[in-house]
């Protein structure tokens, strides 16, 4: 999907208040968060490879889900592979 910011998937399907943004830099696949209800996380955090966000999951001790997967490398090649076909 696309929108004005760019192409993105829903990290979490039930909740269309966050979204995944991608894109593809030089064949590394590159992520950012964007929540309606945290408008300022997008502007916080730039982007970010999987290979970053894997590390930083490393530090991830509390409970509840492990943010690593919000950063779905599958739906981010599925995405851009998508919107580069139409």
């Amino acid at each position: 999907m696309r929108d004005k910011r760019g192409v993105f998937y829903y990290p979490i399907p039930l909740n269309k208040r966050v979204k995944m943004y991608v894109r593809e830099v030089d064949g590394v696949i590159e992520f950012r968060l964007h929540n309606e209800d945290d408008p300022k996380l997008y502007e916080e955090h730039g982007w970010i490879t999987y290979e970053m966000a894997r590390q930083a999951s490393l530090m991830y001790k509390g409970p509840g889900m492990n943010p690593l997967k919000l950063y779905d490398l599958d739906a981010a090649i599925y995405a851009l592979k998508h919107e580069k076909n139409k």
